[in-house]
């Protein structure tokens, strides 16, 4: 059996930035001042350019690394023959004066546990994605870096110089670490880290008390809501993919993509993992963020917009980084804002469909309803004719596709909804043509021998973003239909181990080779849809073995090694958990717990 190559990292944020942390004390990849900006951290692209920023003993050592339950926080023990100790890092995040105190400010906490550990802190950060290395000067109590946008400065009560000269010391006591970017820190060190630290494990804790989370398999359905809670850039709303960059899909595929911005394509499911665990300061956020894209966009929607609302997102190749064990090219940007991908107007339609439905938010404050679905039904009525590129974003292949028109339905059956909400008829009528034109079309895509829907009409192929015919209900899941089409989709895609590609024929860079984890999780909806409850719960515990050691996913899964392959940890493969593991509990009536 091949080795199984799994992500050897954990992340840490505060909804302004995030890290990884590596098992090997590494901070590995941290992107300030945004999620999308250069790296001043990025050694999981290239070991040498990446810069470095190590808590290591001088003899060899062993690792574990664990979260603070129910919180952000990591820690990492390190033990060597000389000693043991223990770095816990964090990114500051908890309420002050009504607001939410979120500084670019990595803090890492090194105490020692056993013994008298000889290490070494090496601070080296860079820019201009490791063009440039940061030239650090010595202050009184702190180290400036220089060289990039804005400076960096590292506040510690460790020797300045047993860090700018590389020496090994004694830990014998706790040590500080803070790192900021663009400003300093200028209050007293070692009483503000604990308060912060304090305060940060409270504030966690507090959001997953005040989350609702279903009776099954809680500690997997809560480590991805706090996985999900740091993808969200709180200024804006916007919620990101991944954190990282050019993580390859399989080992030589050339499938290595930027996801550090946000799809529209996601909202629905990125908004039904958040209702589920009943966060609404999250979803308005995100609403807000939507609502700001929509009525800003008078062309057609992108499939993917940077934090802010940008539209540009121009995709280039860094050639001077030797990418992530050796695999390039190593992208910046994403093309894929150039494609016509046309589920997105029904994703932002269901998307924005508890602002009308659900009592908990009061529709008759949204002013701007009448325009808003208008515009909205608008791009659904000039669109749903069209070839676009579909979700799997085929950079030279356009179809009818099933799935995209699968979401025009849904969409189309949200503003039927809202229609009635604000008491508006034509609304209604342009909502049910839209509703038929739809339906037209993924009928076209039908198969009645095979008892399947295809990915496209005229298509042979099978695509799993059809299991969406059934968790959408546009299948009736109790109708023999849904049932053979869910065995069709099986019969093809499916692994002994209920992983599930996305597709198997040839696409823009050949054959896939590696499975797309949501698609896993779809696939457990569906069979708890159908009924198949003992199925259900046996593929959703096969999948959730195909984590790291935090309980964090990827995008892809080798079927044979089972390896963490793609960007990581994925969003939207948490989403996926957390979604599913909310339909078997629900279906077998476990208790939500409040």
């Amino acid at each position: 059996m091949p080795e199984q190559h799994l992500y050897r990292t954990g992340i840490i944020g505060n909804c302004a930035f995030l890290a990884h942390v590596n098992l090997n004390t590494n901070i590995s990849w941290l992107c300030w001042p945004r999620f999308d900006s250069s790296f001043v951290f990025g050694s999981l692209l290239d070991q040498q350019k990446g810069g470095e920023f190590t808590i290591l003993p001088k003899e060899a050592y062993t690792t574990n690394q664990y979260y603070i339950d129910n919180t952000n926080v990591l820690r990492t023990e390190i033990t060597a023959s000389d000693g043991k100790y223990r770095i816990t890092d964090f990114a500051p995040r908890f309420n002050v004066n009504e607001r939410y105190f979120k500084p670019l400010m990595l803090i890492r906490k090194i105490e020692p546990l056993e013994g008298n550990p000889r290490i070494k802190v090496k601070c080296s950060p860079v820019y201009e994605y490791g063009k440039k290395e940061m030239q650090a000067t010595i202050g009184s109590n702190h180290i400036d870096y220089v060289g990039g946008d804005e400076c960096m400065q590292l506040s510690t009560n460790v020797s300045l110089n047993y860090i700018l000269d590389d020496q090994y010391f004694v830990l014998n006591d706790t040590k500080y670490l803070v790192l900021t970017y663009g400003h300093i820190l200028d209050q007293p060190l070692v009483s503000t880290v604990e308060n912060f630290l304090r305060e940060t494990i409270g504030y966690w804790r507090l959001w997953i008390k005040h989350s609702s989370i279903a009776g099954f398999y809680q500690p997997y359905v809560i480590r991805s809501a706090l996985v999900l809670k740091i993808h969200q850039y709180e200024d804006t709303g916007a919620i990101i993919a991944a954190s990282t960059t050019s993580l390859p899909e399989f080992p030589g595929s050339t499938r290595n993509w930027d996801y550090r911005y946000c799809w529209l394509r996601d909202s629905f499911y990125v908004l039904t993992s958040l209702n589920h665990i009943g966060h609404f300061e999250e979803m308005e956020r995100y609403f807000n963020y939507l609502s700001d894209i929509s009525f800003a966009e008078d062309k057609r929607y992108q499939p993917l917009y940077g934090l802010a609302g940008e539209r540009k997102i121009t995709e280039e190749c860094l050639d001077h980084l030797d990418g992530y064990m050796g695999e390039k090219p190593i992208r910046i940007g994403n093309q894929a804002y150039e494609h016509i991908q046309n589920d997105i107007y029904g994703q932002v339609l269901i998307a924005m469909l508890p602002l009308y439905t659900d009592h908990r938010f009061v529709f008759s404050e949204r002013s701007d309803s009448l325009k808003w679905i208008d515009h909205v039904l608008s791009k659904i009525e000039s669109t749903i004719d069209e070839k676009d590129a579909g979700i799997w974003e085929f950079r030279n292949i356009a179809n009818t596709h099933c799935y995209s028109n699968l979401f025009q339905w849904a969409g189309a059956h949200a503003a039927l909804k809202m229609a009635r909400t604000i008491g508006n008829e034509v609304f209604e009528q342009r909502a049910k043509v839209l509703i038929d034109k739809a339906a037209a079309h993924i009928e076209a895509c039908y198969d009645p021998v095979r008892k399947v829907y295809t990915n496209a009409v005229g298509s042979k192929h099978l695509d799993a973003s059809t299991l969406q015919l059934i968790v959408m209900n546009y299948l009736d899941p109790a109708s023999q239909k849904a049932k053979d089409h869910l065995i069709g989709l099986e019969k093809e895609l499916k692994t002994e181990d209920g992983l599930f590609y996305r597709y198997l024929h040839e696409d823009d860079f050949g054959k896939p080779k590696t499975t797309f984890l949501i698609c896993a999780f779809w696939y457990v909806e569906a069979l708890a849809c159908v009924g198949r409850m003992e199925e259900a719960i046996k593929e959703f515990e096969n999948i959730i073995k195909y984590c790291n050691h935090l309980l964090l996913f990827s995008e892809d899964v080798d079927a044979k090694s089972g390896s963490q392959w793609g960007n990581f940890p994925q969003a939207y493969s948490h989403v996926g958990l957390m979604n599913a593991a909310y339909r078997i509990a629900i279906k077998l009536d476990r208790p939500i717990f409040l």
